[in-house]
């Protein structure tokens, strides 16, 4: 299952290689200062904005690769069933949201959050 990760100055989102593959995408890499709000969602359809891009769209199972919207893109790694963990990124950043199925959802948020602009916090 993907990972998210903070590495020096970036968030990072490390993807297995059959999560590439259905994604169509390499691990994925923004600025830490792009972040804006992170938050966990229990109903992984609420994430999924867009219509359907480059990647793997299996009904009931999986939600992988890039979601374009007007104006922007979204980076979705969804499974069915699972918890998702929402980055919301600022303007100029390559993606407005990243959602991931991550094993532990709970925990990846407390990494994140000492990054989340204080006057961001909900």
């Amino acid at each position: 299952m993907a990972r998210v990760v903070v590495e020096g100055a970036d968030i990072v989102v490390r993807l297995r290689w059959r999560e590439k593959a259905a994604a169509r995408h390499r691990n994925v890499r923004v600025p830490l200062s792009a972040l804006r709000q992170v938050r966990i969602e229990p109903d992984w359809w609420r994430v999924l904005r867009g219509g359907r891009g480059r990647g793997t769209w299996i009904p009931d199972l999986l939600c992988a690769g890039i979601r374009p919207l007007q104006g922007g893109q979204d980076f979705v790694l969804v499974r069915v069933g699972k918890p998702v963990l929402c980055v919301e990124l600022r303007r100029g950043a390559p993606y407005e949201r990243l959602a991931i199925s991550v094993p532990d959802p709970e925990e990846t948020l407390r990494t994140l959050l000492p990054s989340v602009p204080q006057d961001r916090l909900e």
